[in-house]
């Protein structure tokens, strides 16, 4: 089982790529691009002052709006949830 993972420091750098300083030590440069998807995310996509605005919240990172990115798919690089198979029964 995975431990969980949880962000100190983030900076936005260009094309929507982001470094990211988690509580073990690891750094990471990170592509958010991918996850921006759907209307909740429009404001951040369309708008780069508003992605740069990204903060630490609650041991990952999120914007004013409210949205954030689950701290564990950033840092065991997980796919979006959109790029994932759909379940078949």
């Amino acid at each position: 089982m995975n431990k969980l993972v949880r962000v100190l420091e983030v900076t936005p750098l260009e094309d929507y790529h982001c470094k990211l300083v988690f509580e073990d030590g690891t750094k990471k440069v990170v592509n958010l691009k991918p996850f921006l998807r759907g209307p909740i995310f429009e404001p951040i996509l369309n708008n780069i002052g508003t992605f740069c605005s990204v903060r630490v919240v609650g041991g990952t990172i999120g914007w004013d709006n409210g949205v954030d990115i689950d701290p564990d798919i950033l840092y065991y690089d997980l796919k979006p949830a959109w790029m994932e198979e759909p379940v078949t029964r």
